[in-house]
């Protein structure tokens, strides 16, 4: 049964609709036809009338009144959502925008991911947005010297990082290049091939021109300091988790989690190789033909046929998964980043949910016992179930509730909740799988330490020496800690200091998620229904996490 729209809902829609119409890209995300050779305004005008809608929609909000429990959740993820961007307005940090993994740069760059390049037409389409690039990176380098003008200057690190990053999407191996070819091997009409080629020169002429501007002018204005300082950090937190939490107690909190899950890889280890180190154990199981996979090609096949599999076998016994979300396209990405992320479907499911993977391009060898937490992780039952349920959800929720929201704590941590259920319903039984499970814990827990750690000024930890944190310590606290390709774990810690608060929200997350989950089985005794409960709570779609907390447990 449909639930009737309210007044809050069609609040809510408004807010939504009107974002989406600021953001050709949102556009492009939610899989709608309007404005894809657009992009979004960037400059300090266009991040005004970000905030100016924000403000004017929590101030239209006093005036509705909710009706039922929906709307009073609806309500309160509106406060909560429209307060702390507000509060990070006020302060210029919606201005500022460099760093290794997150920026606006980067944003321009990758929507073209989700572009259609079916037919003659769709490639004509993106090749009028690659003419938009450069107002678009135009925009984006105002609103930096914006944010210096106010105060928030970024570090030296990130604008090296973000500057050697776009360098390499405008060179000989680039995404921009690699763009071009993709195109040829489409055979289009000469009038597209022409316009796609000049798209593609005007595209990385303004990329240039911003890294250019990056290494010469905001380099010289930008401060060494790494650390935002702890009351910055505590709004940029409250922002990726929904939530207050205390620093110091979830400091705390994370050296004990990498102790335990160095003690459960210690024992994992002593029985897949007795005599051996965790390290050493790590890499024989990389040296070890069963679990290696040679080439993208073969991965990509193998992620596929493993998404497929855990579909499966959670579908009707732990989860009623929606039929629509029962499909997921397992892709490598056109860029070389390492990264590895999901994209979420289409409204009407015609665009499946993705999960991409940024492959290094010197890497060609994969280990399984590693990447099949991944996999559980950016897909089922993490991301993409979550994504999905909440989109298929038209019944209960409005659009903004379905689609409109972000928060990483709630989406890090389902997923990270999700590595360890798998785990905990016995489908990681091969312990290489669940040390690698293990593993991935453990960098969670690792970026819990050292991101707070930095940002807030606490103490390392006495492996590390000193008082305060420095890079060094930094890789070195990780390296001790997590395997990883030393160039890979070199752009890992430096996300954590470029993206203050973004990191520990994985753990955090799975924390509050686990902490929800194991009060109502206390309370409801043996009628407790985990299936049950994970329906309730996915149906939701994205909270902050103290509403989630609150809705649940209510």
């Amino acid at each position: 049964m449909t639930r009737t729209t309210t007044a809050l809902d069609e609040l809510a829609d408004q807010f939504f609709a009107a974002q989406a119409a600021l953001s050709p890209e949102m556009m492009t995300y939610l899989g709608r036809d309007q404005d894809q050779d657009k992009l979004a305004d960037r400059s300090p005008a266009g991040v005004e009338r970000w905030h100016r809608l924000n403000f004017d929609t929590l101030a239209r909000l006093e005036d509705v009144a909710a009706v039922d429990a929906t709307d009073r959740v609806t309500a309160a993820a509106l406060r909560e959502r429209l307060g702390v961007e507000i509060e990070a307005h006020a302060g210029g940090y919606d201005l500022m925008d460099i760093s290794n993994i997150a920026s606006g740069l980067h944003n321009i760059r990758e929507i073209f991911d989700l572009m259609g390049t079916s037919t003659a037409a769709d490639w004509a389409v993106l090749a009028r947005r690659l003419e938009a690039i450069p107002q678009a990176v135009k925009g984006w380098v105002a609103s930096q010297f914006a944010g210096i003008d106010c105060g928030v200057k970024p570090a030296i690190r990130q604008v090296e990082a973000l500057a050697e990053q776009a360098e390499g999407w405008i060179g000989e191996k680039g995404f921009f290049l690699g763009l071009a070819e993709r195109a040829r091997s489409a055979e289009l009409p000469g009038v597209v091939g022409e316009a796609l080629d000049e798209g593609i020169a005007t595209a990385r002429a303004a990329y240039g021109e911003a890294i250019a501007i990056l290494r010469d002018q905001i380099a010289p204005l930008a401060v060494v300091e790494d650390a935002v300082g702890p009351e910055r950090y505590e709004l940029s937190s409250r922002a990726f988790l929904g939530a207050q939490v205390d620093q110091a107690e979830t400091y705390r909190w994370g050296l004990d989690q990498v102790a335990e899950l160095t003690a459960q890889q210690e024992e994992i280890c002593a029985r897949l190789r007795p005599g051996l180190s965790v390290a050493d154990t790590k890499r024989a199981l990389d040296e070890d033909p069963a679990y290696q996979i040679q080439g993208s090609a073969a991965m990509q096949q193998w992620m596929q046929a493993r998404a497929d599999e855990a579909i499966a076998n959670l579908h009707g016994r732990h989860f009623d998964i929606p039929e629509p979300a029962r499909r997921i396209e397992c892709m490598i990405a056109p860029t070389r980043d390492g990264v590895i992320y999901y994209t979420e479907p289409s409204e009407d499911f015609s665009r499946p949910g993705r999960m991409w993977w940024s492959v290094p391009e010197n890497q060609t060898t994969f280990s399984t016992w590693r990447e099949l937490t991944t996999v559980n992780h950016e897909g089922v039952p993490g991301h993409h179930l979550q994504l999905s349920q909440a989109i298929y959800n038209r019944a209960e929720l409005n659009t903004w509730r379905r689609q409109g929201i972000w928060v990483s704590g709630h989406g890090e941590g389902w997923a990270l909740y999700s590595e360890q259920l798998m785990a905990d319903l016995g489908y990681l039984d091969d312990p290489a799988m669940r040390l690698g499970m293990l593993d991935g814990q453990a960098l969670r827990a690792v970026r819990v330490v050292i991101d707070i750690g930095l940002h807030c000024g606490f103490a390392p930890p006495p492996e590390v020496g000193g008082e305060t944190w420095t890079f060094d310590k930094a890789l070195d606290y990780f390296n001790a800690n997590v395997a990883m390709d030393p160039d890979v774990a070199r752009f890992e810690v430096n996300r954590y200091f470029g993206w203050p608060g973004q990191a520990p929200s994985y753990k955090i997350g799975q924390r509050v998620w686990t902490e929800i989950r194991d009060e109502l089985r206390r309370r409801d005794g043996a009628t407790f229904d985990l299936k049950a409960f994970h329906a309730r709570a996915l149906n939701l779609g994205a909270l902050g996490l103290d509403t989630l907390r609150d809705t649940l447990l209510a």
